[in-house]
């Protein structure tokens, strides 16, 4: 295989419908679908066999908080918005990328630049200092060509969401916290929370088939205490009542609306399904997706950007300005210091009043 630095191919409805009957797009819902069902009745806190290559993306990641640690934020107490040290932070792993690729066992080295752009994609957007569903995409694309290459199998699927994919989420909490990475899009992001999907629709799945535990289980602040450390969605449902005050109702109405399903099954394949219409079926998120040899675009080539007056960054306005238009502030940028008392799940934050 040749390997190639993958770009946007998506800029307006007509390639965005080519890909939702693509072979890439296949690829990727498959790759939800099969680690989606590896973790049905699994629990975060399960033992379970650990690869080489899964303990080396733990160690890549945990070298990415390192960078972290060792970039901390600007004081910018005069701004609700994203933090420009970000952008340090990110050219940090930009430069790091090819030796922290070169750790992975039987990693090919021509594919260096390939997955590092989604690597470096999922941590956020440099410019806007953003981060949404389609750069947590970036991080699922990462797992998807590693195992292409050859770092990762089948095998490796229940470690790869419990301890890799959730390792990832538990980074990006640093980050955002550290950041205050606005929600990406005008209306935040295309997703359950202001930054996320995937671990919901995985956490659900951890859930499908439990004899006692019924969705509407989430607005029991016992149970969600109880449960955090074994399953994903109670885990976020604790982050999201830590940082925001009132009840779901006002501030997650989805999830609220979800809490009402009878059963975990058919919340799960609900997930599934609203994540391929609301992630891989809009435009505004995937109009930013990038394609290489792995995942390769097979649709009619995207309009010229010539003399487009709606042409924007690479890619094209088609209405409102949904992905770049209005910034979103950080919900962890309404607080200066956590607030006494309570246990906030980031570093230096506060609940943010939804009134």
């Amino acid at each position: 295989m040749t390997f190639q630095t993958p770009s946007k191919r998506i800029l307006s409805s007509l390639q965005l419908t080519a890909f939702q009957s693509s072979n890439t797009h296949n690829a990727i819902v498959t790759y939800i679908e099969d680690l989606n069902n590896s973790i049905i009745g699994v629990k975060l806190t399960d033992q379970v066999s650990v690869s080489p290559g899964v303990k080396a993306i733990l160690d890549v990641l945990d070298k990415v908080e390192d960078v972290v640690k060792d970039t901390p934020p600007m004081d910018n107490k005069a701004s609700r918005f994203g933090n420009p040290a970000f952008r340090m932070f990110y050219d940090k792993v930009v430069d790091l990328a090819p030796s922290l690729h070169a750790s992975l066992p039987h990693f090919p080295e021509d594919a260096t630049n390939e997955l590092s752009a989604y690597f470096v994609n999922a941590w956020g957007n440099r410019e806007r200092i953003d981060y949404g569903s389609g750069m947590e995409l970036n991080f699922l694309c990462w797992l998807i060509c590693l195992e292409r290459v050859g770092v990762l199998s089948e095998s490796d699927h229940i470690a790869l969401v419990i301890r890799a994919f959730w390792r990832y989420i538990q980074v990006m909490r640093i980050l955002q916290s550290t950041y205050w990475l606005e929600p990406a899009g005008s209306h935040g992001v295309w997703g359950l929370d202001d930054y996320h999907f995937l671990p919901f629709l995985f956490g659900s799945a951890q859930l499908r088939g439990h004899k006692y535990l019924r969705p509407k289980a989430i607005h029991d602040n016992e149970v969600v205490d109880e449960l955090a450390d074994d399953y994903m969605y109670f885990a976020c449902i604790k982050f999201i009542n830590s940082i925001k005050t009132a009840s779901l109702r006002w501030h997650s109405p989805m999830l609220d609306d979800i809490s009402a399903v009878k059963t975990w099954d058919k919340v799960n394949a609900g997930m599934i399904k609203m994540y391929k219409a609301e992630v891989l079926g809009k435009l505004p998120v995937m109009q930013h997706f990038r394609f290489g040899s792995i995942l390769p675009y097979e649709g009619p080539p995207p309009p010229s950007e010539t003399g487009n007056e709606r042409t924007h960054g690479g890619h094209v306005h088609e209405g409102w300005g949904d992905c770049c238009g209005i910034p979103i502030p950080s919900v962890f940028a309404a607080a200066q210091e956590r607030e006494e008392g309570k246990n906030i799940e980031g570093p230096g934050i506060r609940p943010v009043p939804f009134d």
